[in-house]
């Protein structure tokens, strides 16, 4: 099946496993040819996610206006050199996982007006693969959440991936924790968990953003 048809179906799986306050689903487009994202416009596809900036930006810079004909994410590790390159282009960001960066990601936006709205990456695992704030760190930051919102930067909510393993009981291990960390520290966030390989395991532990790019598009050209 194309883009399209695939998207679609997904679409109808995660209304049978949760009808009621489905998720947004992100088709991550990284990697992938700009004909591939045309097929997922015609198709309906609203949301899409990159994690290269500038792969981004010149995949999508001529298909229509930002936050109109689509919504861009960046999905990947939030880096200092990519944040004066967000405004115009990404209206979400995934990866935010050190609070030096988040300082600077709050200033680039406030200087630029540009509104943004970003998820702190919360590693679980405790796998050194992966990026993101410990569960502490986490906590600690969500307790004085003055710190986290600008005027033109808000934060969304709590972003995690499962494990390398692809082992389903400790991937809903996970993603039921990170849950519990939002209701306890931050009931008024979203959670943005669930890619190709589990996100059937994360529309049900509650996810509302779902990271899908293999299942979507295919494997990469």
């Amino acid at each position: 099946m194309g883009v399209s048809e695939n998207y679609k179906s997904i679409i109808q799986e995660i209304g049978s496993i949760r009808p009621e306050r489905p998720p947004v689903l992100i088709a991550v487009s990284k990697y992938q040819p700009q004909a591939k994202v045309r097929d997922g416009l015609a198709g309906g596809v609203l949301h899409f996610g990159e994690n290269r900036v500038q792969e981004g930006s010149e995949k999508f810079k001529d298909l229509g206006i930002a936050g109109k004909d689509f919504i861009l994410h960046h999905i990947g590790p939030v880096q200092s050199s990519h944040i004066r390159k967000y405004p115009g282009i990404f209206s979400y960001v995934h990866g935010l996982g050190s609070k030096k960066i988040l300082e600077e990601l709050l200033s680039r936006m406030e200087r630029e007006k540009w509104e943004l709205k970003y998820f702190l990456q919360v590693n679980l695992t405790g796998e050194d693969s992966k990026s993101g704030f410990s569960k502490e760190d986490a906590i600690s930051l969500l307790k004085n959440k003055s710190d986290l919102f600008g005027e033109y930067c808000k934060l969304e909510g709590l972003m995690t991936m499962g494990p390398s393993s692809g082992d389903p009981e400790i991937t809903r291990t996970v993603f039921r924790e990170l849950a519990n960390i939002r209701k306890e520290f931050l009931p008024e966030g979203k959670l943005s968990m669930g890619m190709s390989g589990d996100y059937r395991i994360a529309i049900e532990e509650g996810s509302d953003y779902l990271r899908i790019g293999t299942a979507i598009f295919g494997e990469r050209e």
